[in-house]
């Protein structure tokens, strides 16, 4: 890797990371179309640390009230008394689906998964069941049925967003894109559904940082270049990725999320025509 394609790896992350289309699988199709090598697995999910601390910034007042009111109300032996503590649980309750399906299904996401096809395929899926869960919320909204704040997030909200959290892992899915998707099912507004989402991002994606940068740090730091451009990559996407927070939750006051699932469908189909042409191999040199 060259110091130029770690920076636009970084830039593809940050923009990626929050949007409803998939960080993983942009990591897959900027190379792929570049010719470049395959980062892999552990450099996609090491410098999503980047990211991470973009999400730490910008929610840092509801990530220390979270924080504070759950340890204050477990310790008080009462833990689900005030709103934050419920939070700080319900969001350790999600965060279990995505790290057991992590480790139980290691080899095939970093193989298998990472397929051409199955990157389009995921692009696609995903996109249809965001056009129900768009239905669905205009149906509420139709119908008079409010749609839920942060204050109204129940343990049925956050155990399937928790499950839908786990499907992130099938590169082109998307986490935020699951997660937002299985939120507007659970009738959270577009808004909460994101900052949920990006909440209970957290946890997991600190643990498979971590444990990647482990696992692989004898390839990944295995020259001065190679640290350089992870960091690099960190960093950047770290910048570019709090602009992207900003972007989302503004722009899903105001608007559905169709502008993203027409980019979903149209990518989906453009990398089945590439890998049926021939332009693009399923698995990337």
């Amino acid at each position: 890797m060259t110091l130029i394609q770690a920076i636009v790896l970084g830039v593809v992350q940050g923009l990626t990371e929050f949007l409803p289309i998939s960080s993983s699988a942009h990591l897959w199709i900027v190379p792929a179309m570049m010719h470049w090598p395959d980062p892999g697995a552990a450099f996609t999910a090491v410098i999503q640390l980047g990211t991470l601390v973009a999400v730490l910034l910008y929610f840092w007042t509801d990530i220390w009230k979270i924080g504070l009111g759950t340890a204050r109300a477990t310790w008080a032996g009462s833990p689900f008394s005030v709103l934050e503590s419920r939070l700080g649980w319900m969001i350790a309750l999600a965060t279990l689906p995505i790290v057991v399906c992590g480790l139980a299904f290691k080899s095939y996401i970093e193989t298998t998964l990472r397929r051409g096809e199955v990157v389009a395929g995921a692009m696609i899926v995903l996109a249809l069941f965001l056009i129900a869960a768009e239905y669905y919320a205009r149906w509420r909204t139709i119908h008079h049925r409010e749609l839920k704040g942060l204050d109204r997030v129940g343990w049925r909200d956050a155990s399937l967003i928790g499950l839908a959290q786990a499907l992130a892992l099938i590169p082109g899915s998307s986490r935020s894109g699951v997660t937002i998707t299985a939120g507007l099912f659970c009738g959270l507004n577009r808004e909460t559904a994101a900052r949920f989402s990006f909440l209970m991002s957290i946890p997991s994606v600190f643990a498979a940082a971590i444990y990647s940068l482990y696992k692989q740090r004898a390839n990944l730091l295995a020259s001065q270049d190679d640290a350089l451009h992870l960091v690099v990559a960190t960093v950047v996407s770290g910048v570019v990725g709090y602009a992207s927070i900003a972007f989302l939750l503004g722009y899903l006051r105001r608007h559905t999320t169709w502008i993203f699932i027409v980019y979903r469908l149209a990518l989906g189909v453009i990398l089945l025509a590439l890998l049926s042409a021939g332009y693009l191999t399923a698995t990337v040199d």
